[in-house]
């Protein structure tokens, strides 16, 4: 615009217009020069805690130390927040001088919130130019989904004493199963002495094969799953209380949902992978978690696959139809609002919930 005018005014001899071209220059060259210099501070960014649950406000402070020989001039400061950025005011400080600046982060959703750089910020009162310098790296906040306690609740689905009796039987393993008519090659050690004296016959034990318990969580990212994201946000809930009662109880788990397997090391770590989750055109629908249970735990003896209230009946049953055979499975329908109910097909469960309270009376119903 300076330019513009300056070429007009001189042009078309109109003094005025080039006296304000000049105006809007010099302007421009005092916004230049006050980004001239560098502030030399030490910055501190404090999270008092990284993990938080939805509800609950983060803190952190934010500690300025001017690192020069001589005092500094007051200036400001910035923090990105997610996709808002917070200014803070430092005044003058002595050589040595600090000024603290505490701060709380609400958290309405589940999220993973970048919070920094802090950036030391010189420029104008106009804003034309300004100069910025990164003092701290970026850390994340993690916003955990809410849980509820399944203490005690399932302990009948997710029992392991020796291992889970699967349908397969063989001629040796821990958990017995009946007696049958001997047959050559049989192993002699499993002979049943007893029944084999009264029938006048040799008799041998048979076996259900064994194996530990690993339990699988399934989760549809898809959003045509869904009614809304309050019905996604009750089904991420749903599956970390499962994954994380099953961690503590020490039992093997695997966690299906988004583009890979979640991290069940420890429950933090589970927790900070529940709160990344998002809904994706490319996700996964409940028509073919059975399948993806199937592909990366096939050694699982539970599946919980859980979905929103969109897929229909015949969905649901499909998506559990591709679970490895001898797996316990329960489909958990997720829909705000909806009453408890199980309904039971052998080693398939389809279950409804709606609201999250409500899972350890579903887990109870599911084992009874």
């Amino acid at each position: 615009m300076a330019l513009l005018c300056l070429l007009l005014g001189r042009r078309f001899g109109w003094l005025e217009l080039a006296a304000f071209g000049a105006a809007l220059a010099a302007v421009l060259v005092v916004a230049l020069l006050m980004t001239v210099g560098r502030s030399r501070y030490a910055i501190t960014l404090d999270m008092a805690d990284r993990r938080v649950k939805v509800g609950e406000r983060a803190l952190g402070r934010l500690e300025v130390r001017n690192a020069a020989r001589r005092r500094s001039l007051p200036s400001r400061v910035e923090l990105p927040v997610g996709a808002v950025t917070a200014e803070f005011s430092v005044p003058a400080l002595s050589a040595g001088a600090e000024h603290d600046d505490l701060f709380a982060i609400p958290t309405a959703r589940r999220a993973v919130i970048v919070v920094g750089p802090v950036r030391s910020v010189r420029g104008d009162p106009f804003g034309l130019a300004r100069r910025s310098v990164r003092w701290t790296r970026p850390v994340e906040l993690f916003v955990h989904p809410l849980l509820v306690s399944l203490a005690g609740a399932g302990s009948g689905l997710l029992r392991d004493l020796e291992g889970q009796a699967t349908r397969d039987l063989s001629d040796s393993d821990l958990s017995f199963h009946a007696l049958r008519d001997y047959v050559a090659g049989d192993d002699r050690r499993y002979i049943h002495w007893r029944t084999t004296a009264r029938r006048g016959s040799l008799m041998v034990k048979q076996f259900e094969d064994t194996r530990r318990t690993q339990t699988a969580i399934a989760l549809a990212t898809d959003p045509r799953d869904y009614a809304d994201d309050d019905e996604f946000e009750l089904a991420v809930s749903v599956v970390a209380s499962v994954g994380v009662q099953t961690i503590r109880e020490e039992r093997e788990l695997a966690v299906l949902a988004g583009p890979g397997t979640l991290r069940v090391e420890t429950p933090p770590l589970l927790l900070d992978d529940c709160s990344g989750l998002q809904l994706a055109s490319s996700g996964a629908g409940m028509v073919l978690l059975g399948r993806r249970v199937a592909r990366e735990a096939p050694a699982a003896s539970v599946a919980m696959l859980v979905t929103g209230s969109e897929p229909s009946m015949a969905d649901r049953r499909l998506g559990s139809r591709h679970v490895p055979t001898g797996t316990r499975t329960v489909v958990v329908r997720c829909e705000r609002g909806a009453e408890v109910a199980v309904r039971t097909h052998g080693s398939l469960s389809l279950a409804t919930i709606g609201a999250l309270d409500d899972l350890p009376r579903l887990l109870r119903r599911v084992t009874a």
